[in-house]
Parts: C-alpha cells; structure tokens; sequence
C-alpha cells in the first residue's frame, strides 16, 4: 500500500511517500522538494555484530547523472568513487542520527539515500536527511527520531527557507540545521562575516520549521510505521564497572592529574593492563575486552565528575583558557607562503600554492559543470597522533575538515578580476590534540597573507567543548582530545573581527536548546579575539610582493574582434608565442587575456607580441623600434610585432642626412614618433620627432 505526506516549506511543497520502491528493505521513502526527488533506504542486520566496540551505522548518499538528463563523463561512462559533495552530504545525514541510536546497539545500519531526480534549482542534501530520517522513524529499526532539516539562507537581509541555488549565489549565509522539535543536533554553517546575533536568529528561525518537517514525518508514521524491534545491546555490566573502579580508581586520579597528553597515555596503558590481568586471573571468563570498555566507563564517569565539581579542566585549565598558541610564517624556502600554528599539542602546518585558470578544478555536478579557484585540502597523517598505520587516500573526516576550513576562508578571498589566480592550500597536521581544524583555519590565514594573497580579513577560529549532566553544563573553551572523546559536544566557530565566516556543530547528545547554544557562541568570541589577534602580531596584513617563485599574472583586454587574430587557426598563433617566450596565456570570450610566468623577461616578451598583434598604431605616440631595412630614402622600423613603417631621411635626425646608413643600422634600437597614417595605411614615423 503507498503512503504519502505533503507540506509546504519555503516555496515549494515537501511530499514523503513509502510503499511504491525498494520494498524489501527495512523501509524506504521517496522525498520530493520542487522537481528533486530522493529515495532513501534503511536497513538493519538481524543480530549484532560480534567482536566491535561501536555503532556500525554507515551512511551512503549518491548522485546519479540521470537524475539530471546527463551522461557522465569519462571512458567508463558511469559513476565512479564518491565525490566531494557526495561525501559531504553523506556526513550531513550521519551526524544527526548517530546520536538517537540506542547505547549499546551494534546491529549493522545502512542509510542509502540516491538522487533520482534533480531539477536544477533546489539541493538534494536538505530531502535526503529529511528522507533518513524518516525512513528510520517508520521502520522498526529502534531510532529515538525523527528529526527535522532545513536550510537557511540571508538574501538582501532577509532570511530565506530552502533558497535555490541561484538564492544562495546572492546570500550571505548558508546554514543547514537539524533537531528534534525543542533541540538542535547539528549545525554546519558558511557566512560572509555575518553577526553572532544574525546566525542566533537564524538558528532560532530554522527551529520553527524543524518542527514542521518532523510532524510530517510523525502524520506518516501514524499511517504506515512499524513496532519497533528490542534489539541485544552489548552493553558493560554495571558489575563489572563496579568491580573496574574499586581496581582503577585511585590511579585514575593520579593518572588524570599527569599534566602531558603522553604521560596520561602511557600511564593509563599501564593501568589497563594490570587491571586485565588482575581481573582474568581472578575469573577466567572474562575477557579483556569488556573490561578495557569498563575501564573507559569509569575514566569518562570521573573525567566528567572532576571537571563538573572542581570547575577545572583535566589539564588544570579553566573553562576558557585557550592553550598556548605560537604562529610563525614563511618557514619553507621554495615555497609560494607558509605558517605554521600551534595551540597546545596541536599544529598545522599550511602551504599556499599560486597557479592559473588553468590549475582551477572542474566540478561536473548535477547542477552543471562549475569550476573552483580556491582549494583547501587537509591531511591528518597518523604519527600527529603518535601512531603508526597505512597512509590511504583522505578520509570522510579529512574531506569534511578541509571542506569546513575552505568554508572558512571563503569569505574573505579576492574576487578574480582583483587577484587572477588559482589558490590552493593543503594543511599537514603535526600535532593533534583538539581541534586540528581550527588550527588549520588559523595556519591557513597565516600562509595566505605570507603568500601575499589579498584576504580581505584575518580569520581565527575556536572549537568548543561541553559537559551536560541534567542542569549542569560546563562550557568548555579550546578543547582537547580526551575532553572532545568524553564530553557531549563539538562545536566550531570562525570569523573575522567583523562577523562570522563558519559554524559547525555535532553532539553525542540528542540535542541542546537556543539558551544553551546563545551561551557557547557568547563564550567563544573572545576566544575567537584572542588568537585572531596571535595571527596578527605575526602578520597585520598580505605580504605586498609574491614570492619570487610564483607566477606573475598580468591580464590585459583586447578587442572581442581579435581575439581569433591572437589565437590563430587551430590556435597556431598563440602555441607559437607560448613555445617561443615560455609563458602561459590564456584568453577569455571577453577578450580578458592573462599571461602568466615566474620569468619577468618571458611574461614581458608574450605581452609585447600581444599587444602587437590586437593593437592599432596611434598617431602621435612614441614607439620603441627596430630597425628592419635600410633603403636609400629612409629606414623601415618595426614598432610593433608585424606593423612597420618608414622612418624618411628628412626625419632620421634634425641634421641633413645624405644615406639613412650614416644614422642607422639594421637591428638598431630607435625611439619613433608615429607621425601620420596615410590613406593607403601606410605608417610614417620620425626619430627626430620622438626626440624633442
């Protein structure tokens, strides 16, 4: 039997239909926003997998070329490896339905949720969490859903519902926002340095329709949802915790005394094994296991204790005490810019790279092809964390940092036609121990401006932490690994001095309330202030000249009109002026053409053959020539690539000259004044002329 839900949100009606796909999963919905249309799956394993510690939940979201009437590209004619956006949106869906799984609950889920149309207009990523988490709600899978979705953009200053992709080429906010009804779960969020108070009252907007698209999904599972199954949870015995804690417990306060990250490490280590092996050998069924997850239990319950009831931090810290910070720039020699940030025991090290149009990176989407002039990657190799394991291609977590410290810094790059090159910076992180994302933000700014990168503004960037039993909630500023592995909260903030340029934020937690959030964004701008004014005292501004190793660009307009002159059949003429000068050009259907070189002489060379071959002599302008032929009248000069005109007797000097040889001679370097253009178009030019 097919179901079928429907309301308006924003400009276009949102309809949730079940019944008609995919009918042998555990459930299936369509979701369909304007002509977008998503079909999400979920499906539980009938037992528990053996063996692990975690919730095996995988999320896939995937974007078929059809959907959009197109083929892909490429030999293989199909799509291949998950892109970018693909990544990034399967983590939008993740984030949010993590948290309201049952503790203990290490069933397989798969959330699949595949684009099967798209119109162009309206993103797929908003129908496609709604979509998840509907497709659990009604299933008998045990989710404590459903959830609401929604995007908000700020257009002209006011906020709009969903905006179109057009909407948000014009906003000055992109924030996506998921929750239960009274709580928000997730936030991810891009701004052109907006206020603390406009992103609050966004984030308070997108409540209000959060509330809408979860009583849809609560109409459909009136109709059609399914008894939910009681599932085995793994879970550690309250006895044997008890058991783990009368062992460990006065270590572990010693232990979590240690002031270092390593010390706390290998003392814990430690602990863990005479504690296992205390325990075997007293009861042979036990396994180290469940006693090392016992052990975990206990270290979270007082981490959680101490930080609450003694209001410091495990590293004596404050609540909002950031950590040591040091900035320093233009480390590596042959590079384009560099900086390296520390905060703590974390530390990114960012290298900006200059290229042209040419180095831009084409994006075959489902909207169209776009391209991309600015580029943020991130690395997070394993010995920043003292470990050693195999080096694969980045990970979902290394994309989705990158792609937050890229939206970081967004805002404040130059326009093209202000700054005509292609810029990428890849953050290798060092060190970790909280936060490597913001320290990539931080790093990044430094390397930008020791590239001489025209940003318009520093940005700096915080990650807050939180401790929430009942009442009781710790705000925690900076926060490091163990607070970030035990506490409730991830919440990442950045901006300039002006406004807010990104927000991320994911719980553990099934969400925090409007006061709650206003407090963290509240207690993060000074932390913000601080660090932004670290990066400052080591560079208050762009470095004025590039590095002597990046290419200058220099873009000159021609006439439209000769732009097939420049370029030449089967663009012959300007493969010819790369070849012989080593330059790079590139011409726009504008008639923008750039020229790009690390060799001065070579980029001058290419410009001056340009500039001859789209220009048109001026009467009255002085040239630099070149002595061509010698007749017995006068000289013939080049004043520009290809154009020559005569230079008579009577103008060779102010004295009487009887052979154009006394003067000149072929090759000769002249000043020319072009002094007529006759009607035959004939170019007449004067040394003596160009002389007084």
């Amino acid at each position: 039997m097919i179901y079928r839900v429907e309301k308006k949100i924003g400009k276009e009606t949102i309809i949730i239909e079940t019944g008609k796909m995919a009918k042998q999963a555990n459930s299936a919905v369509c979701v369909q926003y304007g002509g977008t249309m998503v079909l999400v799956t979920a499906v539980c394993s009938n037992e528990l997998r053996e063996g692990i510690d975690f919730f095996p939940l995988t999320v896939e979201y995937q974007e078929k070329t059809y959907a959009a009437g197109r083929i892909p590209g490429g030999y293989f004619k199909r799509e291949g490896k998950p892109t970018e956006k693909e990544i990034l949106t399967s983590r939008l869906i993740d984030r949010p339905i993590r948290p309201l799984f049952p503790k203990g609950f290490i069933n397989d889920v798969q959330v699949v949720a595949t684009v099967l149309s798209s119109d162009g207009a309206n993103d797929s990523d908003i129908p496609a969490i709604i979509g998840a988490s509907c497709a659990l709600a009604i299933s008998d899978i045990p989710f404590m859903g459903p959830i609401g979705a929604v995007r908000i953009g700020l257009v002209g200053g006011e906020f709009v519902i969903n905006p179109t992709f057009k909407e948000l080429e014009k906003s000055s906010l992109n924030l996506i926002s998921t929750g239960l009804k009274d709580k928000i779960i997730m936030l991810e969020a891009g701004a052109n340095q907006i206020s603390d108070e406009k992103m609050l009252e966004a984030i308070e907007l997108s409540q209000e329709f959060i509330k809408v698209s979860i009583e849809l999904q609560e109409e459909l599972r009136k109709k059609c949802g399914k008894e939910k199954i009681k599932p085995e949870l793994k879970l550690v015995s309250e006895e044997l915790i008890e058991k783990v804690k009368k062992l460990s417990i006065g270590e572990l306060k010693k232990v979590n005394s240690l002031p270092a990250k390593e010390q706390r490490e290998d003392a814990l280590n430690i602990l863990a094994k005479q504690v296992v092996e205390k325990l075997i050998k007293e009861d042979e069924n036990l396994n180290e296991s469940d006693i090392k997850n016992a052990l975990s239990e206990v270290e979270k319950t007082e981490i959680r204790k101490f930080i609450l009831e003694k209001k410091i931090r495990i590293d004596a810290r404050k609540y909002e005490e950031i950590r040591p910070i040091t900035c320093e720039i233009g480390l590596l020699p042959r590079t384009h810019g560099s900086g390296l940030f520390t905060r703590g025991q974390t530390q990114s090290l960012s290298i900006t790279t200059l290229g042209t149009s040419q180095d831009e990176q084409g994006l075959d989407t489902l909207e169209g092809e776009k391209f991309k002039g600015f580029m943020l990657h991130y690395n997070f190799p394993p010995f920043s964390v003292g470990e050693a394991k195999p080096m694969r291609g980045p990970g979902r977590r290394e994309i989705g940092h990158g792609a937050l410290a890229e939206r970081a810094l967004k805002a404040v790059m130059p326009l093209n036609a202000e700054f005509p090159y292609t810029v990428r910076v890849v953050s290798e992180i060092l060190e970790s121990n909280g936060s490597s994302s913001m320290a990539t933000v931080c790093a990044s700014t430094l390397s930008l401006m020791d590239a001489g990168v025209p940003i318009k503004k520093a940005v700096s960037g915080i990650a807050m932490g939180l401790v929430k039993e009942g009442d009781d909630a710790a705000i925690l500023t900076d926060i490091a690994g163990l607070e970030d592995h035990y506490g409730d909260m991830d919440f990442k903030v950045t901006g300039t001095d002006t406004g807010v340029t990104a927000l991320q934020m994911d719980l553990k937690i099934d969400g925090i309330s409007m006061d709650l959030i206003r407090r963290i964004v509240k207690q993060a701008n000074p932390a913000r202030e601080f660090i932004l004014n670290k990066i400052l005292e080591t560079i208050n501004a762009p470095r004025k000249e590039l590095s002597e190793y990046a290419p200058r660009i220099t873009t000159l307009m021609i006439d439209k009109e000769k732009i097939g002159a420049l370029i030449g059949p089967g663009g012959k003429i300007i493969k010819r002026i790369i070849q012989d000068t080593g330059a790079t050009i590139e011409v726009d259907d504008e008639g923008k053409v750039s020229v790009a070189s690390d060799n001065e002489e070579a980029s001058r060379k290419a410009i001056d053959i340009i500039k001859g071959i789209t220009s048109e002599p001026e009467v009255g302008t002085i040239y630099e020539a070149t002595v061509k032929k010698i007749m017995n009248f006068g000289a013939f000069c080049e004043i520009l690539p290809g154009k020559e005109g005569l230079v008579h007797v009577s103008e060779l000097s102010d004295k009487f000259v009887k052979n154009a040889e006394d003067v000149v001679k072929i090759g000769d370097k002249v000043r020319v004044k072009l002094i007529k253009i006759d009607e035959m178009g004939r170019l007449n030019l004067s040394i003596k002329q160009a002389q007084s």
